[in-house]
């Protein structure tokens, strides 16, 4: 304005601003792009002669845009935070996967670590962060890096803390069941599991363990259970063999004279002139234990294996034994063993036991024999005519560990066992006893 304006007369009420000539001039002068003003319109409207660093509202697009060297191109905003962040502990590293946000183009991210402090970044989920300590407990948040600056931090994850691991292959066997007396049935052998191979009940290998470093797990290895000493009742189911938190379970107890074999690991042989059933196995450990005898057939079923049925009565003439189902063969120590194999059944002809430690039935000459150490074979049957008048006993299981040749192990007391080194690898066999493990 002039300074012939009066300042009374701009305040009258008479003078309107809005048809004002010289207020409307300076208002349209001050509303510029240059002074920060920003225009609206549809595309087709944008100004035709904008300078960089001008700013328009494109109606037909719904953003704000901005005049660059490169032409017009619209505003990003700065991103939201990222959400749904989850970790999973690794080994003094965390692996942080996230959900992206959706008002973006994102740069890149950044996880950090509560306590810490410890950031790394990238371009997408997920993300690792190193350099944590094994043993400490740690949530994580991360952010978003736009064009236009970085966003919030996320909410925490989950909690996670890093440990020091080891995959471990092992194969736990438990103990043999005892056989049978009065033509009596062959011990089932012990449940067969392994990490390494074939496992047992035509299943196929199950997965390694992995461990943490510096603690400690269980170990039992479990024996074998003693023969029957009386008609028509069953042998001692072996003893659960375990490590950690794999438990193979004992072999089932053949049976004499009348009734089923006992279940367990493998099933143990059913008893003589009954017809009587196999015992029954637990899944993916081993089979079932042989049938009796049919039709005055006088002979008991041989016992399960872990790689095979016992025989059944029927596949045998009058009065000679079923054979036990044979074992699996594992190379787990550098060597091919065979172990798990069911006991023969008692008879005048005796049944001969499974490859893989299982016992020979007993007749009227021969005793009926255990099931051989540290292979989970189940004891023979016996024929029960002289002494000692007893089934044979199961063999007693096994429990073998092969690890990275860098790491040590430490036995409690209570376990016995023996470590080698077999190519890259140690491997740790415990033959008996209850305790613990430690790996460094």
């Amino acid at each position: 304005m002039t300074r012939a304006r009066d300042v009374a007369n701009v305040l009258s009420t008479a003078t309107s601003l809005a048809t004002d000539t010289e207020t409307a001039a300076a208002i349209s002068s001050h509303a510029t792009a240059a002074n920060g003003h920003v225009g609206r319109g549809t595309t087709a409207n944008r100004p035709g002669s904008p300078a960089v660093g001008d700013l328009y509202f494109d109606t037909t697009l719904d953003k704000l845009i901005q005049y660059t060297s490169a032409g017009w191109a619209a505003i990003a905003p700065v991103p939201n935070a990222p959400t749904n962040v989850s970790a999973t502990a690794g080994n003094a590293q965390a692996t942080v996967s996230f959900t992206a946000p959706t008002n973006v183009p994102v740069t890149s991210y950044t996880v950090t670590s509560s306590p810490g402090n410890i950031t790394a970044s990238g371009a997408s989920s997920p993300i690792t962060v190193t350099g944590l300590t094994n043993g400490t407990t740690y949530t994580f948040t991360v952010t978003a890096l736009g064009s236009n600056g970085l966003s919030a931090a996320s909410a925490a994850s989950n909690s996670i803390t890093p440990q020091d691991t080891i995959s471990v292959q092992y194969l736990v066997i438990a103990g043999g069941g005892g056989g049978g007396y009065d033509r009596g049935g062959g011990g089932g052998a012990g449940g067969y599991r392994t990490s390494f191979g074939t496992s047992g009940g035509n299943s196929s290998a199950e997965s390694n363990i992995t461990i943490n470093a510096g603690t400690s797990y269980s170990v039992t290895v479990g024996g074998g259970g003693a023969g029957s000493t009386q008609p028509s009742v069953l042998g001692i189911t072996g003893s659960n063999s375990i490590f950690s938190t794999v438990t193979s379970n004992g072999g089932g107890g053949g049976r004499g004279s009348i009734g089923n074999g006992g279940d367990g690991g493998s099933g143990g042989g059913g008893g003589h002139d009954s017809a009587g059933s196999g015992g029954n196995p637990v899944s993916n450990q081993g089979f079932r234990g042989g049938q009796g005898g049919t039709g005055g057939q006088s002979n008991s079923g041989g016992g399960g294996g872990a790689g095979a049925r016992g025989q059944d009565g029927s596949e045998k003439a009058q009065n000679v034994g079923c054979d036990g189902g044979v074992g699996i063969a594992s190379s787990i120590t550098g060597s091919s063993v065979t172990r798990g194999g069911g006991g023969g059944s008692g008879c005048p002809t005796r049944g001969f036991g499974g490859t893989g430690g299982g016992g020979n039935g007993g007749n009227d000459t021969s005793s009926p024999e255990a099931g051989v150490a540290n292979t989970g074979g189940g004891g023979g049957g016996w024929r029960g005519i002289t002494s000692p008048a007893q089934g044979g006993s199961g063999g007693s299981g096994i429990v073998i560990l092969r690890y990275p040749a860098s790491r040590t192990i430490t036995l409690s007391a209570g376990l016995t066992g023996s470590t080698s080194t077999v190519s890259t690898d140690k491997v740790t066999t415990i033959t008996a006893g209850t305790g613990t493990v430690t790996f460094a």
